[in-house]
């Protein structure tokens, strides 16, 4: 008599020890992190799942969509998908999951991307798979003191991005890339937030007073400000 087929869950925890670790290895470009790609990620787990008769499907839940404008005049549109999973195992049991993903593009592919990011978070979290990095418990840090007067320059940064136009979140960004990665909504000082504000009107002199990049009523007023 041939031994029984694994169930899904057993079939998933030899996928797991198999699937050891997969380091962060991809830089994202804008903000300097590091991080795990899909396709690292497929590459290391995708012929074990094969090897032990997992099959994966997926179904998109939800997909809310939002469009912007960033502070060089390219028109973006950024995706958030929630997606259910469904694991099939060589028994023919199944074990259920979902996971969020987000990502934008300037053409049309908002919505594959956030799938592939809900999909690498769906594997590395349900595979529990390590990255043999530092832990990032491994340092700590103060919460910064706030100060009125970093207050009062996000307050005008936010302003300058109505009056010209820019997308509070490509200030942010802005601000991360030339700050080492610090978060405006956390900064202290209030000289780089200033800077980054006269920077703005001085390459946008003679851009429009009146917003032109609202914040929609799915995305909210309170997630575009950088402050």
């Amino acid at each position: 008599m041939s031994d029984p087929k694994p169930t899904a869950a057993e079939a998933l925890s030899r996928v797991m020890e198999d699937v050891q670790a997969i380091e962060k290895a991809d830089r994202n470009q804008d903000q300097g992190f590091m991080f795990r790609g899909i396709d690292a990620v497929l590459d290391k787990v995708g012929p074990v799942l094969r090897k032990h008769g997992v099959v994966i499907i997926p179904k998109a839940l939800n997909i809310t969509t939002e469009r912007y404008v960033t502070g060089r005049g390219t028109a973006m549109r950024n995706a958030t998908v929630t997606m259910g999973y469904t694991v099939y195992g060589p028994a023919g049991d199944t074990i259920e999951g979902s996971a969020f993903g987000e990502a934008a593009d300037s053409g049309d592919k908002a919505v594959s991307k956030a799938q592939s990011v809900a999909y690498r978070v769906f594997l590395l979290q349900g595979l529990t798979i390590p990255t043999r990095q530092a832990d990032p418990d491994a340092n700590s840090h103060e919460r910064a003191t706030y100060t009125q007067e970093a207050q009062d320059a996000r307050d005008d940064l936010t302003e300058a991005c109505q009056e010209l136009g820019i997308n509070p979140r490509q200030a942010m960004r802005d601000f991360a890339k030339a700050n080492g990665g610090l978060d405006i909504r956390a900064a202290t000082d209030p000289g780089p937030i200033r800077a980054l504000a006269a920077k703005y009107r001085e390459q946008n002199p003679f851009a429009p007073t009146e917003p032109t990049d609202e914040p929609t009523q799915e995305q909210g007023a309170t997630d575009d400000q950088p402050a």
